[in-house]
C-alpha cells in the first residue's frame, strides 16, 4: 500500500465551509486527503492548533478563509494573514517545511478552487513525504 498524506484543514464556517460543500454536492474530482475541522473564522486558527494537528500524525495543515475584505468578522482574516507567515517562520525553527502548512482563500462560490487548492497541496505534501510526529522535538525525517 502507498503512502497517502494526511491533511488537517481549518476552514472557515461562512466561506471555505460552504465552499468545500459546494465542490462535494458539484462532484468535482478532488483528493481526499483533507480531513475538515469547522471553525467560526480563520482567525480562530491558533499556532497550538497547527502544532497539535502535526503532533497528532498530520503530514501538512490547510488554512481556508473568506476572501480578504469579505470576512463575516470584518477584519478576522486580516489578522490570519499577518499571523500565519509569523507562524511558518517559527515552524521552520522547528525543522518543518513551509509547503506544509498552507493559507488560502476561497469563497462559498468557489467550490472548483477548493479542489484546486485540496489537489496542489495534497500534491506538495506527498512530494515533502511523511511528517515524522517527533519532528516538532527538532528530529526531522528521523522515527
Amino acid at each position: 500500500m502507498s503512502w497517502e498524506p494526511k491533511i488537517v484543514g481549518f476552514l472557515c464556517n461562512w466561506c471555505s465551509y460552504r465552499g468545500a460543500d459546494l465542490a462535494g454536492t458539484s462532484r468535482l474530482k478532488f483528493a481526499p486527503n483533507v480531513k475538515i475541522i469547522r471553525v467560526p473564522c480563520s482567525t480562530r486558527v491558533e499556532p497550538d492548533f497547527i502544532l497539535k494537528a502535526f503532533k497528532s500524525g498530520a503530514d501538512g495543515v490547510l488554512i481556508l478563509g473568506c476572501h480578504p475584505g469579505d470576512c463575516h468578522y470584518v477584519e478576522g482574516n486580516y489578522k490570519t494573514m499577518r499571523r500565519i507567515p509569523l507562524l511558518k517562520k517559527m515552524l521552520a525553527q522547528f525543522g518543518i517545511e513551509e509547503g506544509r502548512v498552507r493559507l488560502d482563500w476561497v469563497s462559498a462560490s468557489e467550490g472548483e478552487k477548493y479542489a484546486q487548492v485540496v489537489n496542489e497541496m495534497t500534491e506538495e505534501v506527498r512530494a515533502l513525504g511523511p511528517f515524522a510526529t517527533n519532528n516538532t522535538e527538532g528530529n526531522h525525517g528521523k522515527n
